[in-house]
């Protein structure tokens, strides 16, 4: 039963505008590191393609992440023949650093990053970044193990991708099938606010941005894709599923404790549909039936050991009664968290106190279960007993649940009024709540529009900058003439009265 009426932080997914605004749509990054050989022929790959099949105005970016050979000469040169080219130089190792500083500092609403290989095919590009254009999702990536991939590779990284995922599903509940496939999309909106929770430099950074906006309810669109392995690849298997196993274990640590600010990254209430008074259609039925048949089954184990307990010092009538008294107890209090979502102690005397009518009625039905067994057979057995108390449990089970859930747990919000009143009442200019110690950011209007900036290539000029991975994180550029506007947790908008 949700009852948040706040609005979150990100704003509802829009449909990008057609036209050209003079900034590219869609910013294609690949992350480099002495790749001399195949950066060349990478790019015009891609640019050839781009030019030919994508519809919007897009953008190249090489990330050179502190490559020691002739990587950023072959960047720049690159960039100074090819107007939809930039180069970007970092001082320091990592692919997850360099794509948190590109994507930070870039103005395309539309972020993507492929391996400088392409062991992608490249026609998936546009299936893959045409749901976040559209608006339809948050990220997109390609997916090497869904049932209509075409993939060649070896059984031994076969083999690893597998058991990654399966890890991933295990341990951290992982639903997307491909976590590593370096062919990865996410609107520019989700960036700025996942981007800083988002700890890892290295190849587990693709896995963490994928497992936080999983549990924070954002959309991920997988794309099945044709994929050919390189098998000149310079990843280092054993180091990489070592540090993706370390990464695995904080982040669940971090899930587990609730140290992540997930409601950052929370959408308008009312932008699910599921959020919607949907006339005639019951709101949460299936989870509810779910969660009350679990709590039932353990109340009717739980009922059954005090009634043989009971059993033991007192006639069948009390041992019933006080068995079911207790577990009615038990049963309300569970069904009011588990069941149907009641947080806090506002009404708990009240809902125990229906929850003891609902009692009454069942020590009714068993009662008079017990009674006309005792007058069909003088002396019955205890399993008959047993028997004919399960069977009147299983009958008042039914008209429990409906009278929970229409006269003791209703829908609806803190106020007492219908949850559908919640909707009614929303305004998406009130401001968002604080939760767990963090502040969330101010909701945000559409994708912005906005020039590009400096570092950028426009009107067939190209421009190459040169920074450390650090200084794109605390704006410290040694270029005056920089003027990059990365994304950080404390920044500020025109009129936030931080």
């Amino acid at each position: 039963m949700r009852t948040d009426s706040s609005p979150g932080t990100l704003p509802a997914r829009e449909h990008l505008p057609a036209g050209n605004a003079g900034t590219p749509v869609l910013d294609v990054v690949i992350p480099v590191y002495n790749e001399e050989k195949d950066l060349g022929p990478c790019v015009l790959r891609l640019h050839d393609h781009l030019k030919r099949t994508f519809p919007y105005a897009y953008r190249i970016t090489i990330a050179d992440n502190a490559s020691t050979d002739t990587t950023p000469q072959v960047a720049k040169r690159l960039a100074a023949e090819i107007a939809e080219v930039t180069s970007f130089r970092l001082e320091q190792k990592g692919r997850g650093r360099a794509l948190r500083t590109v994507w930070s500092a870039s103005d395309a609403p539309i972020l993507a990053y492929m391996d400088v290989d392409l062991s992608t095919d490249l026609n998936a590009l546009l299936p893959l970044v045409a749901p976040l254009i559209s608006g339809h999702s948050d990220l997109a990536i390609g997916s090497r193990l869904a049932r209509s991939s075409r993939v060649v590779r070896g059984a031994k990284r076969e083999f690893i991708s597998r058991s990654y995922n399966l890890i991933l599903r295990g341990s951290l509940q992982a639903r997307f099938s491909d976590a590593q496939c370096g062919f990865k999309a996410i609107r520019r909106d989700v960036a700025q606010v996942l981007l800083p929770l988002i700890e890892d430099t290295g190849w587990f950074f693709d896995t963490e941005m994928l497992v936080l906006a999983e549990r924070a309810g954002l959309r991920i669109h997988e794309v099945p894709v044709d994929w050919v392995d390189d098998p000149d690849s310079t990843v280092h298997i054993v180091k990489t599923a070592t540090d993706d196993l370390r990464g695995v274990w904080r982040v669940g640590k971090a899930l587990a404790t609730g140290a992540l600010p997930l409601d950052r990254l929370t959408r308008p209430f009312g932008d699910d549909p599921r959020d919607r008074d949907v006339q005639d259609v019951p709101k949460g039925l299936a989870r509810q039936l779910v969660g009350f048949c679990v709590v039932g089954g353990l109340s009717t184990l739980f009922y059954l050991v005090l009634y043989s307990l009971f059993r033991e010092f007192s006639g069948s009538q009390i041992a019933n009664a006080l068995a079911l008294l207790v577990s009615a107890v038990a049963n309300t209090a569970a069904n009011r968290r588990l069941t149907f979502g009641v947080r806090g102690r506002g009404g708990a005397v009240r809902h125990q106190a229906q929850g003891l009518v609902v009692f009454g009625i069942g020590l009714a039905l068993t009662s008079g279960s017990l009674a006309a067994l005792n007058a069909a057979s003088s002396d019955p057995a205890h399993s008959t007993e047993l028997a004919v108390l399960i069977a009147a449990n299983l009958a008042a089970t039914v008209l429990r649940f409906l009278l929970f859930r229409a006269w003791v747990f209703p829908d609806r919000d803190d106020t007492g009024r219908p949850e559908s009143a919640v909707v009614a009442q929303h305004h998406p200019s009130s401001p968002a709540r604080t939760t767990g110690g963090y502040r969330p950011y101010p909701p945000r209007g559409p994708l912005p529009q906005r020039p590009a900036h400096p570092p950028y290539a426009q009107n067939g000029t190209t421009t190459t900058t040169q920074f450390r991975a650090g200084e794109a994180a605390d704006g410290t550029w040694r270029d005056a003439t920089v003027q990059l506007q990365p994304v950080r947790p404390h920044d500020t908008e025109p009129g936030d009265p931080r």
